[in-house]
């Protein structure tokens, strides 16, 4: 099944279950979906999974993310619950996160399968990483560890 079935599927099971918070979360998605799919003019692929989730539902849980800031610093706490709330509808249907030490443990075999020796080779290591695990790292931790790994 694919990404866009299983999110038909939520959306039909919020519906029936009168889940409001998660239709309308679903509903922002399978929306931002077809903007895509219109901005490219193509329909899903082969990698279609792999670019909903880094394309579309990253960026709207690094959108979340920054807005329970501000709502926090606002002073609006129940803004700020709506968003964890849709941040953990949107967390669902992403692939499992890895850990620190499996980040580190990818990071470290990218740069002893590509033999990375300097800092220069962050962007080809990063690229790697970023097609090997679409959805499961933070890749900003990532870069991180390569770094670190490289400037040893």
């Amino acid at each position: 099944m694919t990404l866009r079935e299983k999110l038909n599927a939520a959306v039909k099971d919020a519906m029936r279950a009168k889940e409001q918070r998660k239709l309308s979360t679903l509903r922002l998605i399978l929306a931002a979906v077809k903007d895509r799919d219109i901005v490219r003019r193509t329909e899903s692929d082969e990698r279609d999974d792999d670019l909903i989730i880094s394309e579309i539902m990253a960026r709207m849980i690094k959108q979340r993310h920054d807005s329970i800031k501000a709502y926090e610093e606002g002073g609006r706490l129940e803004l700020a619950e709506k968003e964890r709330e849709e941040i953990d509808i949107i967390s669902a249907f992403l692939p499992r996160q890895l850990g620190d030490e499996e980040i580190e443990t990818a990071c470290q075999a990218v740069v002893d399968e590509l033999e990375a020796t300097a800092l220069k080779d962050i962007g080809r290591c990063m690229a790697v990483l970023k097609e090997r695990h679409v959805g499961q790292m933070d890749f900003a931790k990532a870069s991180q560890k390569v770094k670190a790994i490289l400037s040893t």
